[in-house]
């Protein structure tokens, strides 16, 4: 779920994301924390 297939060489990559100031391995978290970072939104905001 929260691991993604790299098309070079075919091996799953660990993603990490920050929780409270310092990054942890999404697979470590609960299933609901996993389903959570699934849905979210990201945004790209452009300058001014």
């Amino acid at each position: 779920m929260a691991s993604k297939e790299n098309g070079v060489c075919n091996k799953t990559t660990e993603v990490y994301s920050r929780i409270v100031g310092y990054f942890r391995p999404v697979t470590n978290w609960n299933k609901g924390k996993q389903q959570e970072f699934v849905d979210r939104k990201t945004y790209e905001v452009k300058a001014a």
